[in-house]
């Protein structure tokens, strides 16, 4: 087994951390702080990494993609707009490049690899969270459309998106096979969304609802088949696992950087912090999980990159990386003290938004779930 990286990759980390550095000289405290940043990160080519060039994407690779965004999740201090950045490229963009037709490719993906327009996903219902198919929202055919009704919440990008990817019933014939995937663009008619929604964390991701009151959708806006809904919401999440911690793994190797120069420069009873076991002993931690989470997403990825299934691993990689990633936000506040806890520090705000990764992308609990079932084991 060969461990070593090749050079393009490191190259693509480094120029992706530079400019992760070039957001954080935005004012997050400004009222556009958003827009300015998507409209750099459109400048920079990140809104369309993995789309090919045949629809203005930069045609990465799922391994170029990762280092790429290890290298921005290293640079950009802000979880928010990582994680906004994230659900547009693989939550919207992805499935529509798998699962679009010549037209709805040709019709959406250009807009979105440049960043003219921003994606967002919406499976998330008031009474099914984990339980995704247990939807309320339905679908039913009329004419050359679909009248839609229903609500969506927690959904991210939702208040500034233009595209939105949208399950609902078409069916009760069967228990999955009675979702289908929808294109609902910005402005449609008996569209509504709601204000962004404040949360404790992830500041910087927009958040809110979406309403559908008869809806009228055109069936060419349809995502797949009738019915392909568990297909399409597969490509996605196996994406999401695959590929979106990435930002998670540099934000690790940042915060192990961050900790240990400050555990070395700290002093007290005449001495550094970093001399003492109970310091030290946090650190080695740290460092022990950013090296088992680095394995794991390197190897999914590559599993990815390959064209081999991942679902199991992407599952694994979720759940790890994103516990881990809490681990280190804690140890990073614990071992800066009072210091880290002023929030001028920024190492709060790190914890709070670590806290939404075991949540995001399908639960901790879910994710042990699927790892038991690929076992054997059944559950109740």
């Amino acid at each position: 087994m060969d461990f070593e990286i090749d050079k393009s990759y490191l190259e693509l980390k480094k120029e992706f951390r530079a400019f992760g550095n070039e957001l954080n000289k935005l004012d997050k405290n400004s009222s556009n702080y958003f827009e300015e940043a998507w409209k750099l990160c459109s400048d920079f080519g990140l809104c369309g990494l993995l789309v090919s060039e045949e629809y203005s994407g930069a045609g990465f690779t799922p391994m170029q993609a990762v280092f790429s965004m290890e290298g921005l999740g290293y640079g950009c201090d802000d979880d928010g707009l990582l994680f906004a950045i994230n659900n547009h490229l693989y939550s919207c963009t992805m499935p529509i490049l798998k699962h679009g037709t010549k037209e709805q490719k040709e019709r959406f993906l250009p807009k979105l690899a440049t960043g003219e327009y921003i994606g967002a996903h919406a499976m998330t219902e008031p009474n099914s969270g984990s339980d995704s198919f247990g939807m309320n929202a339905c679908a039913k055919e009329n004419g050359d459309s679909y009248i839609l009704n229903g609500n969506k919440c927690f959904i991210t990008n939702a208040p500034l998106a233009d595209v939105y990817i949208v399950f609902a019933k078409t069916s009760t014939d069967k228990e999955l096979n009675n979702v289908s995937a929808f294109i609902v663009e910005k402005g449609m008619k008996g569209f509504y969304l709601s204000e962004n929604v404040e949360k404790i964390g992830l500041k910087n991701a927009p958040m809110g609802e979406l309403v559908f009151d008869d809806c009228r959708v055109p069936k060419e806006n349809m995502l797949g088949k009738p019915g392909d809904g568990f297909l399409v919401f597969s490509t996605a999440v196996e994406w999401e696992r695959s590929c979106m911690f990435a930002t998670h793994l540099g934000r690790m190797k940042k915060q192990l950087d961050v900790t240990v120069a400050y555990a070395k420069s700290r002093q007290q009873f005449h001495r550094p912090i970093g001399n003492f076991q109970s310091v030290s002993n946090k650190i080695a931690n740290m460092k022990m999980n950013v090296e088992i989470a680095e394995l794991l997403l390197y190897k999914t990825a590559w599993l990815k990159h390959n064209g081999k299934g991942n679902y199991l691993e992407s599952s694994i990689t979720k759940l790890f990386i994103s516990e881990a990633y809490i681990k280190s936000s804690l140890e990073q506040l614990q071992i800066h003290g009072a210091s880290g806890y002023l929030l001028d520090s920024g190492i709060g705000s790190q914890v709070v938004d670590s806290l939404a990764s075991t949540i995001y992308a399908g639960t901790s609990e879910i994710q042990r779930g699927i790892i038991s079932r690929w076992l054997g084991i059944k559950e109740l």
